[in-house]
């Protein structure tokens, strides 16, 4: 068998399993993810984990051993396409490059739409050119530039698809967007990251979400660049917050309800769709932050190991618990929630996390049950009601139906 057929091959396979898993639903997607040979961005890598579905290539990493950029993992580039709807004919605008997903947004557009790539790393952005010249992209303009302040001389856009993690929505990108645009955007908020496509409406200009997915970026840098809080708890154990929170954490207290038994309750409901109950903890009620751990903590038994990829917390007088899964074969999904708690509250702090994951099993146990909006800053100094953050450009808010 060929070079050429092998990459052929793994590329229809590759689209295969991504229909299956219900990640790729258009047939103009899959035809681009089946035309586009995603191993002439990604150089020296083998070609089956080029064509893995959950694998990222090409990182590039800093001083302090953080990733400050990748090629996106297969399965990401296609729920974003699929959250654009780009069309044949559309201008879209990227920030964030890696050559390949703009190659993609090239194939869906056709050639009689355009494609600019925008990113702020030099490196990355020969990277980029290369590997459209070589996939016969070359037609696609490359930009070095903070993408914070977009890409005027080429909009308005019809799409701004963004592939780093953003802590807000910049005014250029909505002043470069088409009245009834779409902006699909990783946006970080509450400690976490959402996925989610903003729908532009001509007569306001509040945006609104048409869905919102999970999905884990490199962070944004240059002027859009934004930082959370990690507060240590242990070398092992720390509790991630919002750059712009107030909580305040009694750290010793917390040290040492790490050391007693923990309290475990259980809910009777589906440990299923845990993003969404993740995102209700977070946005409806009290403030929590999220629970993170090292592997060297789950090993220790200190922690469950659902804390490892991060928890939504509640903290309170030295104590706190978050939520966990067990088997059990009578609920839909075969494991049911429950909460492990710790501290000399522990079975108050425990009792009222489990009362919360009841409420959210009753009312909103669903996909896409949060209606996310975006308001930008307003002269008048106007916010939305209900849960809301401010950022520096406006104020994201989630209501539950």
């Amino acid at each position: 068998m060929t070079l050429q057929a092998d990459d052929a091959v793994l590329r229809q396979a590759m689209v295969a399993a991504l229909r299956d898993e219900g990640l790729i639903t258009t047939d103009i997607v899959a035809a681009a993810m089946n035309t586009v040979p995603r191993h002439d961005f990604a150089l020296g890598e083998p070609l089956e984990k080029v064509y893995q579905t959950n694998t990222t290539l090409v990182p590039k990493v800093d001083a302090e051993g953080r990733q400050t950029s990748v090629v996106s993992a297969a399965h990401i580039q296609a729920i974003q396409l699929e959250q654009a709807d780009v069309r044949p004919g559309m201008n879209v605008l990227e920030i964030g490059s890696g050559g390949y997903n703009a190659a993609l947004i090239a194939e869906i557009v056709g050639p009689t739409g355009s494609v600019t790539t925008v990113d702020i790393d030099a490196d990355v952005v020969d990277r980029a050119r290369a590997g459209l010249a070589r996939a016969g992209y070359e037609h696609v303009k490359v930009v070095l530039a903070d993408a914070e302040h977009g890409a005027a001389d080429r909009a308005p856009y019809d799409r701004i698809i963004v592939t780093v993690g953003a802590w807000d929505i910049p005014p250029a990108w909505l002043d470069q967007l088409t009245p009834d645009g779409r902006i699909v955007v990783p946006l970080r908020f509450a400690a976490i990251t959402r996925l989610i496509a903003f729908d532009q409406a001509a007569d306001r200009p509040t945006l609104t979400a048409s869905n919102y997915r999970l999905g884990s970026f490199v962070p944004m840098q240059g002027d859009g660049a934004a930082t959370e809080k990690l507060i240590a708890v242990t070398p092992d154990i720390g509790l991630r917050v919002d750059q712009n929170s107030t909580l305040a954490f009694d750290v010793p207290a917390l040290r040492k309800a790490l050391n007693t038994k923990p309290v475990e309750s259980w809910s009777g409901t589906p440990f299923d769709m845990p993003d969404e109950l993740e995102l209700h903890l977070l946005t409806n009620g009290p403030e929590l932050p999220m629970l993170h751990a090292a592997q060297a903590a789950v090993d220790q038994g200190l922690v469950d190991r659902t804390v490892r990829n991060g928890t939504p917390a509640l903290v309170r007088d030295g104590s706190f618990a978050y939520r966990v899964k067990r088997e059990n074969l009578r609920t839909v999904s075969g494991y049911e929630t429950g909460v492990l708690a710790y501290g000399p509250h522990a079975e108050q702090v425990g009792s009222d996390l489990l009362a919360m994951i009841r409420f959210w099993a009753r009312n909103h146990y669903r996909r896409d049950a949060a209606r996310i909006t975006y308001h930008p800053n307003t002269a008048d100094g106007s916010g939305p009601a209900g849960w809301h953050t401010t950022k520096r450009h406006g104020t994201l808010a989630v209501a539950w139906s």
